[in-house]
């Protein structure tokens, strides 16, 4: 017997099985029961989620002979002519190669015959959005007043695409992604239908992978099931695929988050030599950055951060807090869209993971902000004037305060110690020329006058004068 994949063979026969979409089938049930048959529905959502099934199931409830039902029997003639897409009464139409306004004309030239052995005469368009303008000006008179056995049901990923005057004429269904949750259910089912072991890790993973499309999740476990030999293990898929895995991950970040920058470049090395690609690597070191960012911020669902709670290092957590990880996440986003261009890829992944071992050294603008709002109540300046950009206009009142504020601030001991710094042969550096202004602002009122300075003024240093232009307003953080 012939080989067929699990999307087809587990294709959905009912609205109980619609995995998902709770309020399209019980919507679709309730209006098959009360016989309330509109003649046009438009189905739309992402790939995979049950579109088309539903669309199938639907025509099946309507045609069976003991309809129209929400529960079709699935034994009858009709219903097993749906289901294997022989009934000449249901006509599935695929809108991405029957664009034109000759194949609408030939729809409207079918309608006017009534169905063969049906109750209704069926349409199903599939990308409905592919069709023309003129083709769906074409179908516009069709659809709002079709003949009593005829109804059109239109399935796209793209509603934006399909004319307004056409979404006027029908019903609309939103389906939504499937949470992982749910397709690791139906995953580990499959399991114990081909009777295969798999570990929980290794269908969740799956499950992630596939973004709430249950069509992929199938077709990846496929692949999967394919050179597992009967036992689906996590390390298996990822020595096959070529995945980096959340042991390197967490090892790569704690290296991140101590400075490490060989342990890191050593360690990326290894993942690289196992076939890990750097577009596949920079996918991976992202999202487990975004998670651990999502836990940092309080939320610990499994279903966003990808994985249990326990499984991420402790460590992380207390080194990096929320403005490092963003400005992680930042660098490696940016990472991405340089890579597109770059000379050699792997160059662009090193050069940004030297950067990220430069997270604990990297001051945020926040704390920066703070930092000089402390150092100006510490200096004495808490109730000073708050300056505005200094290359915004000023009034006249604005520029004599600024002056007044200067000269108060050159009068006092950094001037002083700018000039020490001067004498000595040496220029300080900005955390040292702060470091020695905070000094002797804390002990102005104690410490001894300033020498006089000799007639030929020294020259202060551009660190120093920086720092007295940050802490009088004159710059602004």
């Amino acid at each position: 017997m012939s080989f067929e994949v699990t999307a087809t063979r587990r294709r959905p026969k009912s609205f109980d099985d619609l995995a998902g979409q709770e309020f399209v089938s019980s919507t679709l049930k309730a209006l098959l029961e009360e016989g309330q048959i509109a003649h046009a529905y438009l189905f739309y959502g992402p790939r995979g989620c049950g579109k088309t099934s539903a669309a199938r199931i639907f025509a099946r409830a309507l045609n069976c002979e003991k309809g129209p039902t929400a529960k079709p029997c699935g034994t009858c003639p009709s219903c097993l002519e749906i289901s294997k897409g022989g009934s000449i009464d249901v006509i599935e139409i695929d809108g991405a190669s029957n664009t034109g306004v000759n194949d609408v004309r030939q729809i409207k030239d079918e309608v006017l015959f009534p169905p063969q052995s049906s109750r209704y005469k069926i349409y199903i368009i599939d990308e409905v959005h592919m069709l023309t303008n003129n083709a769906f000006n074409a179908l516009l008179k069709t659809i709002e007043e079709p003949p009593p056995y005829v109804i059109f049901i239109f399935a796209t990923t793209e509603q934006h695409k399909v004319p307004a005057t056409i979404r006027s004429r029908c019903q609309q269904y939103a389906f939504k992604l499937i949470s992982i949750e749910t397709i690791c259910a139906i995953l580990k089912s499959t399991c114990a239908e081909m009777n295969i072991e798999a570990e929980d890790e290794a269908l969740f993973w799956i499950a992630r992978e596939s973004t709430g499309s249950l069509r992929d999740a199938y077709t990846l476990f496929d692949q999967v099931a394919s050179f597992s030999e009967g036992k689906i293990r996590a390390a298996l898929i990822r020595e096959k695929l070529g995945l980096v895995g959340l042991e390197n991950l967490n090892a790569l970040a704690e290296a991140f988050a101590a400075g490490e920058v060989s342990a890191a470049l050593k360690l990326l090395d290894e993942i690289m030599q196992n076939g890990v690609t750097v577009e596949r690597f920079t996918i991976d070191l992202a999202s487990y950055l975004r998670s651990l960012l999502l836990i940092k911020c309080g939320i610990t669902r499994e279903q966003l951060t990808g994985y249990p709670l326990e499984r991420f290092s402790p460590k992380l957590t207390e080194a990096l807090d929320a403005p490092r990880l963003d400005e992680a996440l930042r660098i490696l986003l940016n990472l991405y869209r340089d890579i597109r261009y770059s000379v050699s890829p792997r160059f662009e992944l090193e050069n940004a993971a030297v950067r990220l071992c430069a997270l604990r050294d990297w001051v945020s603008p926040d704390e920066l902000r703070q930092a000089v709002q402390e150092a100006k109540a510490a200096l004495g300046g808490g109730n000073a004037v708050q300056y505005a950009n200094p290359r915004a206009p000023q009034s006249p009142a604005q520029t004599a305060q600024t002056a007044q504020n200067t000269d108060g601030f050159q009068a006092g001991a950094p001037r002083s110690a700018a000039a020490e710094a001067a004498a000595g042969g040496k220029p300080l550096s900005l955390s040292e020329s702060f470091n020695r202004i905070l000094e002797e602002r804390k002990h102005g009122e104690s410490a001894p006058p300033p020498a006089a300075e000799p007639e030929a003024k020294k020259a202060i240093p551009p660190e120093a004068e920086l720092v007295r232009r940050v802490f009088d307003g004159t710059i602004v953080p």
